[in-house]
């Protein structure tokens, strides 16, 4: 009766390793990278949006909406570096007509925090000048400028407002 067991088991054991197998192979093959290229090249390109899975969307459906087809940004950033003592601005440019604005030496940005009352500029180095780009913009490369945060009043988590020109964005947080 030992022996009859032992073989019922092995044979459900080894029933069920198979299932298990083609299972998995099933599954990879239906999520192969050949297929996913082939499904977005189908895709219109006028609709997709290049997402980071890495980084949440900032804003809500009509403020990123306006970003794009107003100043050609999107994935605008406020990051908190250098211990504090720089807050760097970036932004990647999608239009790059329209995102001329932000790249324009005459226009002066600053960075306000309304909470900590500050605003701070983008400081001017000697022998480096300011810390900004302000190459002519390309579609599809991302830009930044960097804030002196001296005294380190603004600080991770607050909402603060990038004004360059006639641009604004506001309620960005520091991350």
């Amino acid at each position: 009766m030992s022996k009859k067991w032992a073989t019922a088991t092995y044979l459900v054991l080894l029933a069920a390793f198979c299932a298990g197998s083609i299972l998995v192979s099933t599954a990879r093959s239906q999520s192969s990278p050949g297929q996913e290229k082939d499904a977005g090249a189908a895709a219109d390109p006028a609709t997709k949006t290049a997402k980071s899975r890495y980084r949440p969307n900032r804003f809500a459906g009509r403020a990123g909406e306006y970003y794009r087809l107003i100043w050609g940004v999107d994935s605008l950033s406020v990051k908190w570096t250098e211990s504090g003592e720089v807050i760097r601005f970036s932004y990647r440019v999608l239009d790059a007509e329209k995102a001329k604005a932000l790249n324009d030496k005459k226009n002066e940005p600053s960075l306000i925090d309304p909470s900590a009352g500050v605003k701070l500029v983008v400081p001017s180095l000697e022998k480096v000048g300011q810390l900004r780009q302000s190459a002519t913009p390309e579609a599809g490369k991302a830009y930044w400028m960097a804030f002196s945060n001296k005294g380190r009043r603004v600080k991770r988590g607050d909402h603060v407002d990038v004004v360059i020109g006639k641009f604004q964005a506001q309620g960005l947080v520091v991350d």
